[in-house]
């Protein structure tokens, strides 16, 4: 367990203009893609979160030559020295995006050897909608206890129709299909910037695949793909988390870079709160000025282009000292509501049955120790202690780690007070100053 805590004094007014990184969620699909080549790829824009820095762990376990440079966020990976399609248990139970390599080891070897897939507690996240569509592919699966195991001697192309519009099972489907003869078509698919991110990438390596409005994916399968050179788009959920700092602190900010194309209902739900928002040319780009008097606002995640379920934490958060009440549906993740009783120790009044939190805002939250169940949790918990009373002292920060990189420094630049602490007991019994921990810490 780690002795490591990320400690937030309260900071009002974060201003400024932030680079993003790119986008965790469309990287690590993209790095299992790379097994259906044989060569060098070039990755840039890949953000040092530990979720990149674990699928650079399993790629080299699959025998893959890879360089990482972490100051000019590039990484190069040749696949053709990969040897094996089983990846050790221990690799797989670091993160849930490591099931996204059975697609590509099942086209490329006809075989995989996996161990069920780890990461954050905020659901059961079955892979049934995978295995039973691969089954339908004609891949025989196997699951034993933790261990899941799949040949397939030759894949068949097939209409495989998604009962849920899964981002997960869409991109392993993909991946399976682009190297099968034949035309498969994944019927009620992911549409999410991050899946059609993987799709720009797939037909640069030559793949013949078309997304059909309103939510269909048609891939023709060919021979053999190339190894690429691209670009990982900018992460809009460190877009929406940033934008959130401002908002909720009465700060301003500008973020040249985000995707705000991709953030339509987000961005309208910021508006309703009364927060100015302006959007650049070609929907790139957001500017935010807080109001001083926020509204609370109610939403619901669910698939793209509705509420991300990854921003739902944080906006929840925003919430708490907003005027009026505010209704909260969690839709995608059965246990994504976690944070709830971590905002209540700060003085958040919040109650929730089933799916859904009803949050009335308080005029004050206080800094409390918490703990970060998940990767979004730990961001609204940081959100939460810019504007709480006190000082808040947040475990569990690997979630933090493995979702961003170095978020804490672009909202310590904005001008929040956070820092990396070993040892926190001492201010979990009180409160240091601003001024101590600037002292003790150089972000």
């Amino acid at each position: 367990m780690s002795n490591e805590y990320i400690i937030v004094e309260q900071s009002f007014g974060l201003s400024g203009e932030v680079q993003l990184t790119g986008a965790k969620n469309a990287v690590l699909v993209i790095m299992a893609s790379l097994i259906l080549t044989s060569g060098k790829s070039k990755l840039k824009n890949v953000p040092a979160s530990r979720d990149v820095l674990h699928m650079i762990t399993l790629l080299k376990d699959l025998g893959a030559q890879v360089f990482f440079d972490q100051e000019k966020n590039e990484l190069d990976v040749d696949t053709s020295t990969i040897v094996h399609y089983n990846v050790a248990p221990e690799i797989m139970k670091q993160m849930r995006a490591s099931v996204l390599v059975m697609g590509p080891l099942l086209a490329r070897f006809g075989c995989v050897d996996l161990a069920l897939p780890g990461g954050c507690v905020i659901g059961t996240r079955p892979i049934n909608y995978h295995i039973s569509n691969f089954e339908k592919m004609g891949a025989h699966v196997q699951i034993t206890g933790e261990s899941i195991s799949a040949r397939a001697s030759k894949l068949e192309a097939k209409k495989l129709i998604l009962e849920y519009p899964s981002v997960g099972a869409t991109e392993n489907l993909m991946m399976a299909a682009v190297l099968t003869p034949g035309t498969t078509k994944i019927i009620n698919a992911a549409v999410e910037p991050e899946v059609l991110d993987l799709v720009k990438v797939l037909q640069k390596m030559g793949a013949d695949i078309e997304v059909v409005p309103p939510a269909t994916i048609q891939i023709k399968g060919v021979a053999t793909l190339q190894p690429i050179k691209h670009e990982v788009i900018f992460d809009r959920l460190e877009a929406g988390s940033l934008l959130l700092a401002a908002a909720m602190t009465g700060g301003e900010i500008h973020l040249p870079q985000a995707p705000a194309y991709a953030l339509d209902l987000f961005l309208f739900k910021l508006q309703e709160m009364g927060h100015k928002i302006e959007v650049g040319n070609d929907d790139i780009g957001v500017r935010l000025k807080a109001t001083k008097s926020p509204r609370a606002v109610s939403f619901k995640t669910g698939p793209y282009p509705g509420f991300p379920t990854d921003l739902q934490a944080p906006m929840m958060a925003a919430q708490c000292l907003a005027s009026g009440t505010s209704v909260v549906q969690e839709t995608v993740f059965e246990n994504r509501l976690l944070h709830v009783r971590e905002l209540q120790k700060m003085g958040a009044q919040i109650s929730v049955q089933h799916n859904t939190a009803t949050v009335t805002g308080v005029e004050e939250l206080y800094g409390v120790p918490v703990i970060a169940t998940d990767i979004r949790a730990s961001c609204a918990l940081v959100l939460a202690g810019f504007v709480a009373k006190g000082t808040t002292v947040m475990s569990g920060i690997h979630h933090w780690r493995r979702g961003y990189e170095a978020l804490e420094k672009k909202l310590a630049m904005l001008g929040g007070t956070i820092a990396f602490q070993q040892h926190a007991s001492s201010h979990i019994k009180g409160c240091d100053s601003v001024e101590g921990i600037k002292k003790r810490v150089q972000l």
